[in-house]
């Protein structure tokens, strides 16, 4: 079940919430708990235990943690730490370890949804009880309903247990929360259903043909397509989890902040699925020495990091390449060519950055290394004819549609437009202020009613990120 589906949009949602605000405060978390697990089980029957064990286990090393005559914390700590990597390692990268020592795969293993941001919500909280920036939750319901919580479940925002753990047993509810929260999740259905699913079709077209014969300009289109595609499929889940994190009471961190605007590839990963570079920062970069220990050290620390980011989001060599590459960048950016790329004008940052970051999605999209270096030979060679059959996808008006309105919103134009409410005019006059918020309220059900005709089609539907 995903949260684009009717399914959850008439049926799982208002249950949630009439059930939610029916019962009292104390029973309130618990309700959620149930609702979250169902939601989990509905998609993931066959490997729900292992999140069950995964609360159980982090619920005792918690706990353990504050008890350092019964064991040492390091030692607790130790155990955590492998413990929950144990679990991601074998589910999620069994058998491409089995495939790199030449052993057959095995078949039985299959990878629990949403196990890679699962895992970091139980790692951040037992890490931060280890360093007594939290303290270990005493209700086994709390904490579960922490690793468990539908809205952040299979796809993020990862969200850290400090960040929350107040809010797991005060928050605060009233309607405003509740129609900020709908409008968020307005907004990320528009962007998942009405334009990443428009671009995904033609992006699949292009990658499922001879990527060899797509020619130069085809395969600058379909990567381009993809990079939006990509955003407004993973910001829209996003959206959609603050959204609905809201109407449940609860504030989740932002995960994007218009990444394309990016002059740098730093800039970028300040702008890029927020909660995961901030989780390997403070949970890995930092603690590895950051940048206090010397050049090199830092060097050593940022590709670490990052070829582990890629290997993060999937058992493939084309992900693992993906993550180096940002790396490799970021390394650069720390150099004296980071100053040259400083000195250049805004357009020209701007350009690199996108080059750079589309040659990365190459590596991202492709099934293999030699698919993504055919592809990549492809956007080098100019040569300026295209092969009809290959084009078929970008005449669709729905795709066109889909790819304007990516380019536009991709970048902060709606927003700074909003900006226009706070100016002298708008705060002096009642009137313009109504009919902004008519037809503010008017864009939304709009975009609301065009979200559910397009699922009603049953047109394409799958989140990118529920894979990883």
């Amino acid at each position: 079940m995903v949260f684009s589906s009717l399914v959850f949009i008439f049926l799982f949602l208002p249950v949630c919430l009439l059930g939610y605000y029916i019962l009292p405060g104390k029973f309130k978390n618990l309700f959620l708990l149930a609702a979250s697990l169902s939601f989990y089980i509905w998609g993931e029957a066959q490997n729900s235990f292992v999140m069950l064990i995964s609360i159980l286990a982090n619920f005792f090393f918690a706990s353990m943690l504050e008890k350092p005559d019964e064991l040492a914390p390091k030692t607790t700590i130790t155990l955590a730490v492998v413990f929950n990597l144990g679990l991601l390692v074998y589910f999620k990268y069994s058998n491409f370890l089995l495939e790199l020592a030449g052993m057959p795969a095995a078949e039985k293993i299959t990878l629990p949804l949403g196990i890679s941001f699962f895992t970091f919500h139980a790692l951040s909280y037992v890490i931060d009880v280890y360093r007594k920036s939290s303290q270990s939750q005493k209700s086994i319901v709390n904490l579960g309903l922490y690793i468990t919580n539908f809205p952040q479940l299979v796809a993020g925002p990862i969200v850290r247990y400090p960040e929350i753990s107040q809010q797991l047993t005060e928050r605060k509810h009233s309607f405003k929360k509740i129609a900020t929260g709908l409008k968020r999740f307005i907004i990320g259905l528009a962007k998942k259903v009405l334009i990443a699913n428009n671009l995904a079709g033609a992006v699949d077209y292009i990658f499922a043909q001879n990527i060899a014969e797509a020619g130069f300009l085809i395969s600058w289109i379909t990567i381009i397509t993809y990079a939006m595609q990509i955003y407004f499929d993973f910001s829209g889940y996003s959206d959609m989890a603050v959204g609905l994190g809201k109407m449940f009471g609860f504030d989740f961190p932002e995960n994007f902040n218009y990444p394309y605007i990016s002059k740098s590839i730093k800039e970028f990963w300040r702008r890029w699925h927020i909660s995961l570079s901030s989780w390997f920062r403070d949970y890995l970069y930092i603690p590895l020495g950051g940048n206090k220990k010397g050049n090199l050290r830092t060097y050593f620390n940022l590709i670490t990091v990052f070829l582990l980011c890629g290997l993060w989001h999937g058992p493939n060599w084309t992900f693992i390449v993906w993550g180096g590459w940002h790396g490799a960048f970021l390394i650069l950016e720390r150099t004296s060519y980071g100053n040259v790329i400083e000195r250049l004008p805004s357009l020209v940052k701007h350009s690199y950055s996108i080059i750079i970051i589309c040659i990365g999605w190459v590596f991202f999209r492709s099934d293999s290394l030699n698919i993504a270096l055919s592809y990549l030979k492809n956007m080098f060679t100019p040569e300026f004819s295209v092969n009809e059959n290959y084009f078929i996808p970008f005449r669709d008006t729905d795709f066109i549609i889909a790819f304007i309105a990516g380019l536009i919103f991709s970048t902060p134009v709606i927003k700074n437009m909003l900006q226009l409410r706070k100016i002298k005019i708008f705060r002096e006059s009642e009137n313009l202020r109504t009919t902004a918020d008519f037809a503010g309220v008017s864009v939304l059900i709009i975009l609301l009613v065009l979200s559910m005709l397009s699922l009603i089609a049953g047109t394409y539907n799958p989140f990118i990120y529920f894979r990883f």
